[in-house]
């Protein structure tokens, strides 16, 4: 269980504004700290400069797509181990990307369109081992 005298750092990489901030709005009156980055480039930037505790990430995103992100982030000392939760508008029909989705070791995957942010922030706790 993480020490909650830290503020838990949230890194959400999501180009679409008001789902970004959003999911910022509910993290934070959850009690974490929240960083947004609004294309893969900026959020791999975010993420090697501030290791977040636990990254939400868009794989349709501006600049560096999602799995770009994921596997830069895979082949970092740090990143290797950071609980990624992938979020996408993708279906879970495309099996080519969920196969290399899977094979870079997210947490979880979730189509936006099929969880709630209350779904998405009890999966954030649940990686974090958050108990409520």
């Amino acid at each position: 269980m993480k020490n909650l005298n830290k503020k838990i750092l949230i890194l959400v990489v999501e180009d679409e504004d008001i789902l970004a901030k959003t999911m910022k709005e509910k993290l934070v009156s959850e009690g974490f700290e929240v960083e947004i980055a609004y294309d893969g480039l900026e959020g791999f930037s975010l993420a090697v400069e501030k290791h977040p505790d636990l990254i939400l990430l868009d794989i349709l995103l501006p600049k560096m797509d999602g799995m770009s992100v994921l596997r830069r982030l895979r082949g970092d000392e740090w990143g290797k181990t950071v609980p990624v939760i992938i979020l996408t508008n993708l279906s879970s029909a495309d099996e080519k990307r969920n196969r290399d989705i899977t094979e870079l070791e997210p947490s979880y995957f979730f189509v936006k369109t099929d969880k709630s942010l209350e779904e998405i922030v009890e999966k954030v706790k649940d990686r974090l081992g958050i108990i409520n």
